[in-house]
């Protein structure tokens, strides 16, 4: 549960709206790759290559053999790191204004939301909060889950369908809920 704002401190939604959240290079960057999306949007599926390549133009570090929807939304692509034989769903939502770190052989299915932004609720102002998100090998984010701000998610680990992930989930863990908690753990691979 969150923690109210003292009564005393209204929001302070002139400054919030007045600080600058953005470098100029950042600003940039954004607009020039949000001028790029149809580029990457318009894209047929199987051109893997292409948007991996587009990406790399842009700043993000791409594995081998990943394999990126174009229907993903990627917010900054210089945020971005992504493991060989990676692969992300249709309509995925990587809100990464933080490091998004995504491991080698990991799973992010259909319209699940890696979310590295948020705002800090004890402050008047609520100042932009830009997070990182870890996703270690061989983790399966599952269809439409949500990975909160600061979250790192274990090799291995499960992430279930729908299931809304605000804590750190640990190796070979299974959860599922909201809040996600876990259900189990997964077998050990045979050597």
């Amino acid at each position: 549960m969150s923690e109210p704002l003292p009564q005393d401190l209204p929001l302070d939604i002139g400054a919030n709206r007045a600080a600058r959240k953005w470098s100029r290079k950042e600003l940039i960057g954004r607009v020039l790759w949000s001028l790029c999306g149809p580029l990457f949007h318009c894209s047929p599926r199987l051109c893997w290559g292409w948007r991996r390549a587009l990406l790399r133009a842009f700043g993000a570090k791409v594995g081998q053999q990943v394999q990126i929807h174009p229907s993903v939304k990627i917010f900054i692509p210089w945020n971005l790191s992504i493991g060989d034989w990676s692969s992300v769903g249709f309509d995925a939502l990587l809100y990464n204004l933080g490091p998004l770190h995504i491991g080698s052989r990991v799973t992010i299915s259909q319209r699940a939301h890696l979310c590295g932004g948020s705002h800090d609720f004890r402050d008047p102002v609520m100042p932009l909060l830009k997070l990182p998100v870890n996703i270690h090998d061989e983790a399966w984010i599952c269809a439409d889950a949500f990975v909160g701000p600061g979250v790192s998610v274990g090799a291995r680990a499960v992430v279930g369908a729908r299931a809304v992930a605000v804590k750190d989930v640990g190796r070979d863990e299974i959860v599922a809920g909201n809040p996600a908690k876990k259900v189990g753990t997964r077998p050990q691979q045979a050597s």
